[in-house]
């Protein structure tokens, strides 16, 4: 396992080079000139020329993209980018060297991991128990509803998902903002706190209920197919046929065979939870990172959305790596090769 690890490790370097590749070749394509953004109604043509120095995007593209990977790499961005600034050629005949700082947002002057790292937290706080809540009462549900399969009660509970799931999000969370929070006094309808235990406690239990109850019939149709799937199986006939009951039948073979679909689509589903519902973080004044990624779309500013979407990637190989070697924990016929 160790060494499908450090293979599987090794080959995310190209497939990282890769999206910083597109990453790069994307802002430049239709990212427009960042001197015009950062300039805004700036327009003396001298001023205009500084800035785009003072980034480095005169430079020519291979330019570019080094100090690119650099930033990445570093997380620091250094003066004197440009190669024509008579300030580098002057600071270069006296000897200094180049100043380097993190790289900051356009809007704020924030530093970009500052950033990262504050945001990501209120996320983490609503998003975490929505993935384990969502994916366990899910199951559970799902094989319940596998158990009675074609009776009464699995057509109404697969009636009800798909009314569930034909309804917006934005519509649960007004409907809920207005009963549980303005008219009903149970939760506040907004807000957030320095506090992680204010915060779990009395901000996020409004949102995280929202989130699981809608995720929860997609999920619940899923995996309920799951089981379906593997209930037609011959190892289920056969293990009948040896007289084990339907509960042991269920609980100890389907689920278990089961847990590779699952574990794939949790594996899908984990890294969302690095980058926040934005219509969550919006409505309830949630400090996180999907607003934080809406609002720098918004402003143009292209360092957050640049170190956001790099993150992003790096998140969404390692959980892949994970979720792999998981698939040998559920089920040892499974190999790497």
């Amino acid at each position: 396992m160790l060494a499908y690890v450090i293979r599987r490790i090794w080959q995310m370097i190209p497939t990282l080079a890769g999206v910083v590749l597109l990453i790069f070749f994307l802002f430049n394509a239709v990212g427009g000139d960042p001197a015009l953004v950062l300039a805004g109604k700036i327009t003396n043509q001298e001023q205009i020329e500084n800035i785009r120095k003072q980034l480095g995007v005169d430079q020519p593209y291979p330019v570019q993209l080094g100090y690119f990977g650099f930033e990445i790499a570093t997380g620091f961005t250094c003066t004197y980018k440009s190669f024509t600034d008579p300030d580098r050629a002057k600071a270069k005949g006296e000897g200094k060297a180049a100043e380097c700082q993190s790289v900051r947002s356009w809007a704020t002057n924030e530093e970009v991991p500052k950033i990262l790292i504050t945001r990501i937290v209120p996320t983490l706080t609503i998003m975490v128990p929505v993935l384990l809540l969502e994916t366990i009462i899910g199951v559970l549900l799902a094989i319940g509803v596998a158990y009675v399969r074609g009776t009464l009660t699995d057509r109404m509970i697969m009636m009800v998902c798909t009314v569930a799931m034909s309804i917006s999000f934005l519509v649960y969370i007004i409907v809920a903002q207005y009963y549980f929070g303005f008219k009903w006094g149970i939760f506040p309808v907004q807000g957030w706190t320095d506090n992680f235990w204010k915060n779990l406690t009395t901000y996020a239990p409004l949102p995280i209920m929202l989130a699981v109850f809608v995720g929860l019939a997609p999920a619940l149709r899923l995996y309920r197919s799951f089981f379906l799937d593997e209930i037609n199986h011959d190892y289920v006939r056969t293990a009948r046929a040896k007289g084990l009951s339907e509960k042991t039948v269920m609980l100890k073979h389907v689920l278990r065979n089961a847990m590779i679909p699952i574990l794939t689509n949790i594996g899908i589903a984990l890294p969302g939870i690095f980058v926040g519902s934005f219509l969550l973080e919006t409505f309830f004044s949630i400090p996180g990172l999907g607003r934080e990624i809406l609002v720098a779309v918004n402003r143009s500013d292209f360092p957050v959305i640049k170190a956001a979407t790099v993150y992003l990637a790096m998140v969404t190989m390692i959980i892949n790596l994970g979720v792999d070697v998981m698939y040998k924990a559920v089920d040892p016929r499974v190999s790497f090769k």
